[in-house]
């Protein structure tokens, strides 16, 4: 159980999820990952993505999944980043995801991988690398309602999530 017990160091701290490269990088070969999912210590979310059975889940389990399903390069993207902060009045039945690397594996059918060139504006909310919120609202324009991405500026500002610089900048962008 040594294993077991050093796995759940590394994703206690990450949404329950451990990958095979961090496995591999902590001395744990995929043939222990392997027998430690028939034991019922670990589920497998998809191609070299395990979650810990122990895991008490939250809502952002599913934006975690999704980045760390389309690699190392990915983040949350668009209106996914506004749904994931209640922003906007979105609910994309779709994950996006960006990234700047080719994705050959098989993604679950809510996840979309959109292939972005270097330059998005990123950072990290609650451990989850996403696009910035004031960029996500920029990426959204002619997508979601003006009216709703104004409510969004507002909102993000409030929580700390967008600067007044950044809110007055997209707000004469939105006109």
């Amino acid at each position: 159980m040594a294993y077991y017990d050093d796995i759940y160091e590394v994703a206690s701290e990450n949404f329950g999820l451990i990958t095979t490269a961090q496995a591999h990088e902590m001395g744990i070969s995929k043939d222990e990952l392997g027998k430690l999912h028939l034991r019922g210590k670990l589920e497998r979310i998809g191609h070299g993505v395990y979650r810990i059975k122990h895991h008490v889940p939250s809502p952002l389990d599913v934006y975690a999944d999704a980045v760390t399903l389309v690699g190392p390069e990915a983040y949350v993207l668009g209106e996914s980043v506004l749904a994931m902060h209640n922003l906007a009045s979105v609910n994309p039945d779709t994950i996006y995801v960006g990234t700047t690397k080719r994705v050959r594996k098989k993604l679950p059918i809510h996840i979309k991988e959109i292939h972005r060139q270097i330059g998005d504006k990123t950072t990290t909310y609650d451990g989850i690398r996403c696009m910035t919120a004031a960029e996500a609202i920029r990426y959204c324009v002619g997508k979601i309602m003006p009216e709703r991405l104004a409510e969004a500026l507002r909102d993000g500002v409030s929580e700390g999530l967008v600067t007044r610089r950044e809110q007055e900048t997209i707000s004469k962008e939105l006109k």
